[in-house]
């Protein structure tokens, strides 16, 4: 008989936690055999992945739960991967990265798999630490979201488990990534500035701190060159320090009339400092941001912005890092997942050069 655990010793299959839910009540939601589900589940060969990642989605919103420690033992894994997110990005004001994390481990549900969230400490990143839970095998692949530097690269290249970059990437490391698109996002939003008239644009962000501002940087750049706009080093505005953090940003003489900001919070901050200082935006100054998160509807005005697809960002991390689970040696590259222009009200129109 089936133990509590829903593991059968008679035919060594691995069965469901189960809430009187059964593989046929999956079967006949989905129109397809018990068989297929049985196989599904049990990541057995003779179903599609597209067909398994469904069956096992529609298995968790009915109540199934994967019987991780009947699995581990059987399969000699952790069913765990690990999310490392660094410090500096996990501050009481810093949301982006944890509405990603929120996605990935809804996506590692959909495998039977937990996500285990680990701050990377400022002493742990500078000491060249091994976190523990890498260490002692606790995850099978792991997924590192946010710029880490360039000498704990090297320790995570050297983890001879699977693993991920996720909203950054290193040309050196080769090490997979998956990145939203900030080279034509940037790129498109500073188009729209020029277009609603503006010709006076400064770009704020460290371009040495992270590569997904500095690839922001570029596609501005790409913008300004392509409207014959000549580059003015006194409009690149630099927001933080090497550590990361956010310092007072240093304005030129002759204020521009657009900022194009590296991400939201950044474009947040910088409103609230240009209103203290008697502008009105946008009928001053217009902002942009970048990232479609929390501080771009907390702004006034809100701000237009560029999206990031989380979801997409997030869906596809954890179907690579799941390939690369069961095949170590799987390559993905570089994946860019595109966003969106939202338009809002910091943007005012000079004129209308469409």
């Amino acid at each position: 008989m089936p133990d509590f655990l829903g593991h059968d010793e008679r035919d060594g299959e691995l069965k469901f936690m189960k809430n009187n839910v059964t593989m046929k009540d999956i079967a006949s939601e989905l129109g397809v055999s018990s068989v297929t589900v049985s196989k599904a589940l049990n990541d057995k060969e003779g179903v599609s992945d597209n067909l398994k990642l469904k069956i096992k989605k529609v298995a968790s919103e009915m109540g199934y739960r994967f019987n991780s420690a009947a699995k581990s033992i059987k399969e000699g894994l952790s069913y765990n991967i690990g999310v490392m997110i660094p410090q500096r990005f996990t501050g009481p004001q810093e949301s982006f990265y944890l509405q990603v994390y929120q996605q990935i481990a809804i996506q590692l549900d959909h495998y039977g798999y937990f996500g285990i969230l680990n701050i990377l400490s400022h002493e742990d990143e500078e000491a060249l630490s091994f976190p523990r839970v890498y260490s002692e095998k606790k995850v099978d692949g792991i997924i590192v979201l946010g710029q880490i530097s360039k000498q704990y690269i090297e320790i995570v290249q050297n983890m001879n488990l699977p693993k991920l970059f996720l909203d950054f990437y290193d040309e050196h490391a080769g090490i997979d990534s998956i990145v939203t698109d900030n080279f034509y996002g940037a790129y498109e939003i500073t188009n729209y500035l020029i277009q609603c008239g503006h010709r006076h644009i400064a770009y704020v962000g460290n371009i040495y701190s992270t590569s997904s501002i500095q690839d922001r940087y570029l596609g501005y750049y790409k913008s300004l060159l392509e409207h014959g706009m000549a580059i003015d080093q006194r409009l690149l505005l630099n927001d933080r320090d090497e550590q990361g953090q956010y310092i007072d940003i240093a304005f030129p003489e002759q204020m521009p009339t657009a900022f194009v900001c590296n991400c939201d919070q950044v474009a947040y901050n910088l409103c609230e400092r240009l209103i203290s200082m008697g502008y009105r935006i946008p009928e001053d100054c217009s902002v942009v941001g970048f990232d479609n998160d929390v501080y771009a509807t907390l702004a006034n005005p809100q701000l237009t912005t560029v999206e990031v697809d989380i979801e997409q960002m997030a869906r596809i991390a954890v179907k690579s890092i799941m390939d690369k689970v069961t095949n170590p040696h799987r390559r993905i590259g570089r994946v860019l997942v595109h966003g969106k222009i939202i338009y809002r009200n910091s943007v005012k129109i000079i004129h209308d050069s469409k």
